[in-house]
């Protein structure tokens, strides 16, 4: 039967390789992308729905990311860390990480916004948070997370990552998980963060592309395995070799020896 042919080392080889990467793209690389869309329109419809819902205590509703919280409390700039290696609007920046002790005595951690680095990596002087009790317009983030331990440098404490269990470690207070980002104009805001940009992004695009490659190697698996089958294939055993240039060239001189003769 001609389907043995397709049982040749290099052919196996090749179907392997190919449904190996249709299976990936499915399995991987679409889901991947599917995910990181989800993910970036659950950002964006909790930001647009904060435009929406104006500021509560906090406390006195759900902490769901984004959301606009009010609160009253003091800051503790000795327990302030610097989150180092950090990106805002394409340039690389420190963000400023201050406790923040709220009425009934918890402590939650405040991003003041952040600071551009002087002179390389160095950080730069910056104001330091006002005293006695303020009232702060934030919007509730979820806290990051690192193994790395906070360490000194250039006279400030610094993190990896905005994680106030690190932070809380550091400076020897409790802080309660998650933290507060500061809108403009609030007391002790430095550099306000920008809000993610509201757009879909290239990833639903993306998770189609996958798909339609993996689909496309599939397809083209398909179509070769059909045609090789077929009497003349490539792979057949009996197929006539193929003839050079100078072959044809000599059987045409040959012909024309003969029929002078």
């Amino acid at each position: 039967m001609r389907l043995r042919l397709l049982l040749r080392p290099g052919w196996l080889m090749l179907a392997l390789v190919v449904v190996a990467f249709a299976v990936t793209c499915f399995t991987l690389l679409a889901p991947w992308q599917f995910q990181r869309h989800d993910e970036r329109q659950a950002t964006n419809d909790a930001v647009q729905a904060s435009f929406d819902a104006p500021p509560a205590p906090l406390g006195s509703v759900p902490s769901d990311q984004w959301r606009r919280v009010t609160l009253a409390g003091t800051y503790l700039p000795d327990g302030e860390a610097l989150a180092r290696l950090r990106t805002v609007q394409g340039n690389a920046a420190f963000e400023v990480l201050t406790p923040f002790r709220l009425a009934d005595g918890s402590v939650v951690l405040v991003d003041r916004g952040y600071v551009r680095p002087g002179e390389g990596v160095r950080v730069p002087n910056y104001a330091q948070p006002p005293s006695g009790q303020v009232n702060l317009l934030a919007r509730v983030r979820a806290g990051e997370s690192t193994e790395r331990a906070a360490f000194e440098e250039d006279g400030h404490r610094q993190v990896y990552a905005i994680d106030p269990a690190v932070v809380g470690r550091a400076a020897n207070i409790e802080i309660k998980p998650g933290y507060l980002q500061l809108e403009e104009g609030s007391p002790g805001v430095l550099g306000a963060l920008p809000l993610p940009q509201l757009e879909a992004g290239p990833f639903l695009s993306y998770a189609l592309q996958w798909i339609a490659f993996g689909a496309m190697a599939l397809l083209g698996l398909f179509y070769f395995t059909w045609r090789e089958i077929k009497p003349g294939g490539s792979l057949a055993e009996d197929k006539p070799k193929r003839q050079s240039v100078a072959e044809i060239l000599a059987e045409d001189e040959a012909r024309e020896r003969a029929a002078s003769a």
